[in-house]
Protein backbone atom coordinates (compact mmCIF):
# COMPACT_ATOMS: atom_id res chain seq x y z
CA UNK A 1 0.00 0.00 0.00
CA UNK A 2 1.27 3.46 -0.93
CA UNK A 3 1.23 6.12 1.80
CA UNK A 4 0.33 9.62 0.65
CA UNK A 5 0.57 13.07 2.30
CA UNK A 6 -0.61 16.31 0.59
CA UNK A 7 0.78 19.75 1.53
CA UNK A 8 -0.54 23.03 0.03
CA UNK A 9 1.15 26.42 0.12
CA UNK A 10 -0.08 29.73 -1.42
CA UNK A 11 2.48 32.41 -2.35
CA UNK A 12 1.90 36.22 -2.38
CA UNK A 13 0.74 36.26 -6.01
CA UNK A 14 -1.90 33.62 -5.35
CA UNK A 15 -0.21 30.61 -6.94
CA UNK A 16 -1.03 27.41 -5.09
CA UNK A 17 1.76 24.87 -4.74
CA UNK A 18 0.54 21.40 -3.87
CA UNK A 19 3.10 18.78 -2.88
CA UNK A 20 2.01 15.17 -2.86
CA UNK A 21 4.47 12.97 -0.92
CA UNK A 22 4.21 9.27 -1.59
CA UNK A 23 6.27 6.45 -0.32
CA UNK A 24 7.54 5.96 -3.89
CA UNK A 25 8.71 9.66 -4.24
CA UNK A 26 7.37 13.27 -3.97
CA UNK A 27 5.42 15.05 -6.72
CA UNK A 28 4.92 18.86 -6.82
CA UNK A 29 2.00 20.43 -8.68
CA UNK A 30 1.80 24.26 -9.07
CA UNK A 31 -1.59 25.78 -9.86
CA UNK A 32 -1.38 29.38 -11.17
CA UNK A 33 -3.52 32.04 -9.54
CA UNK A 34 -6.75 32.92 -11.31
CA UNK A 35 -6.66 36.12 -13.34
CA UNK A 36 -8.59 38.95 -11.71
CA UNK A 37 -12.07 39.68 -13.05
CA UNK A 38 -12.00 42.22 -15.87
CA UNK A 39 -15.35 43.94 -15.27
CA UNK A 40 -17.15 42.18 -18.14
CA UNK A 41 -20.49 43.04 -16.56
CA UNK A 42 -20.12 46.70 -17.52
CA UNK A 43 -19.90 45.86 -21.23
CA UNK A 44 -23.07 43.78 -21.02
CA UNK A 45 -24.81 46.61 -19.16
CA UNK A 46 -23.83 49.13 -21.85
CA UNK A 47 -25.06 46.83 -24.63
CA UNK A 48 -28.43 46.44 -22.90
CA UNK A 49 -28.74 50.23 -22.44
CA UNK A 50 -27.85 50.79 -26.11
CA UNK A 51 -30.50 48.30 -27.24
CA UNK A 52 -33.11 49.99 -25.05
CA UNK A 53 -32.25 53.42 -26.46
CA UNK A 54 -32.50 52.07 -30.02
CA UNK A 55 -35.86 50.42 -29.28
CA UNK A 56 -37.33 53.59 -27.75
CA UNK A 57 -35.96 55.73 -30.60
CA UNK A 58 -37.42 53.39 -33.20
CA UNK A 59 -40.79 53.41 -31.46
CA UNK A 60 -40.94 57.21 -31.46
CA UNK A 61 -39.70 57.40 -35.05
CA UNK A 62 -42.42 55.06 -36.32
CA UNK A 63 -45.08 56.68 -34.12
CA UNK A 64 -44.24 60.13 -35.47
CA UNK A 65 -44.34 58.79 -39.03
CA UNK A 66 -47.81 57.28 -38.54
CA UNK A 67 -49.14 60.46 -36.91
CA UNK A 68 -47.64 62.53 -39.71
CA UNK A 69 -49.47 60.38 -42.25
CA UNK A 70 -52.73 60.80 -40.33
CA UNK A 71 -52.22 64.57 -40.20
CA UNK A 72 -51.53 64.70 -43.93
CA UNK A 73 -54.66 62.65 -44.67
CA UNK A 74 -56.80 64.96 -42.50
CA UNK A 75 -55.35 68.06 -44.17
CA UNK A 76 -56.02 66.59 -47.63
CA UNK A 77 -59.60 65.73 -46.66
CA UNK A 78 -60.13 69.27 -45.36
CA UNK A 79 -58.81 70.68 -48.65
CA UNK A 80 -61.19 68.44 -50.59
CA UNK A 81 -64.13 69.58 -48.45
CA UNK A 82 -63.11 73.20 -49.01
CA UNK A 83 -62.90 72.67 -52.77
CA UNK A 84 -66.30 70.95 -52.82
CA UNK A 85 -67.84 73.79 -50.80
CA UNK A 86 -66.44 76.32 -53.27
CA UNK A 87 -67.95 74.39 -56.18
CA UNK A 88 -71.31 74.27 -54.43
CA UNK A 89 -71.10 78.01 -53.73
CA UNK A 90 -70.26 78.75 -57.36
CA UNK A 91 -73.17 76.59 -58.53
CA UNK A 92 -75.55 78.39 -56.17
CA UNK A 93 -74.38 81.78 -57.46
CA UNK A 94 -74.90 80.64 -61.05
CA UNK A 95 -78.38 79.38 -60.19
CA UNK A 96 -79.28 82.67 -58.50
CA UNK A 97 -77.98 84.62 -61.50
CA UNK A 98 -80.12 82.53 -63.85
CA UNK A 99 -83.19 83.04 -61.67
CA UNK A 100 -82.65 86.83 -61.51
CA UNK A 101 -82.54 87.17 -65.30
Amino acid sequence: MVDERITERTDQVGNVERTVERSDGPTTIVTPAAAPASGGGMGTFLIVILLLVLAVGGYFLFTQTNESRKDDAIAEAADNVGAAAKKVGDSVEEAVDKIDK
